[in-house]
């Protein structure tokens, strides 16, 4: 249901290690500029489009298969929330840093007091 290759390191290799990172990195770049989560959306849609080409061009998998794109666009935009997410939580806390405190990778809260 996740992969059509033969195995799934081939999977994890392409969608998750190679799309995800690239996802990840557009996340923070899309925050780093301060865009809403939102557009994350379309960034995805082009993420999982050139996964999909990947999976096609190098290891002969369907080009055009609407379930094999939803999967690698769901990845895509997960990987890139995360990367959205961690770039965000920096931006606030350096930005606005007699207000909020960090609270993990992912996350700010407002200072005590």
């Amino acid at each position: 249901i996740l992969h059509e290759e033969e195995t799934i390191w081939l999977f994890l290799l392409v969608t998750v290690v190679m799309g995800g990172g690239a996802a990840f990195l557009a996340g923070r770049a899309i925050a780093k500029v301060w865009q809403p989560w939102w557009t994350l959306i379309l960034a995805s849609m082009v993420l999982g489009l050139a996964v999909r080409f990947l999976h096609h061009a190098l290891f002969g998998g369907t080009m055009l298969s609407a379930q094999y794109y939803v999967v690698d666009t769901l990845f895509c935009l997960a990987f890139g929330f995360l990367g959205w997410q961690t770039r965000r939580a920096m931006q606030m806390t350096r930005q606005y840093s007699w207000i909020y405190e960090k609270s993990g990778p992912f996350g700010w809260r407002q200072k005590a007091g």
